[in-house]
């Protein structure tokens, strides 16, 4: 699985939410910095050569949609975040938040729950 650009991740992010969607309804979805209409379908034919989104042809139109979950996404991008920037260490990430006060005893005690429940 490549890495995305920020862009890109953006337009998979929508693209997720829509489920389908042709150019113009990714464009309608984008808030700010809306690129041009043809350096969007640039975009999301990068997406497609990266393996990330497939179509269905209408004419000389395409219907776009993901090919890689969103879950799937994630488990890769925080399996590689986790190895970059925590040392691959789970207890790093979590210490991380409490140190950012991110997150919050009531959660800490929800995600020591879930452990122990597996066990």
């Amino acid at each position: 699985m490549q890495k995305l650009t920020n862009k890109e991740e953006e337009i998979m992010h929508i693209l997720w939410r829509l489920e389908k969607a042709f150019v113009k309804d990714v464009l309608a979805e984008i808030k700010e910095d809306k690129p041009h209409y043809n350096t969007l379908s640039t975009i999301i034919r990068n997406l497609e050569d990266k393996g990330y989104v497939s179509y269905n042809a209408y004419g000389k139109t395409h219907q776009y949609y993901p090919i890689v979950s969103k879950e799937a996404y994630k488990k890769r991008f925080m399996n590689t975040a986790i190895e970059n920037y925590f040392n691959n260490s789970y207890k790093n990430v979590v210490s991380f938040f409490a140190k950012e006060e991110k997150i919050s005893v009531e959660e800490l005690k929800d995600i020591i729950a879930l452990i122990e429940k597996r066990k």
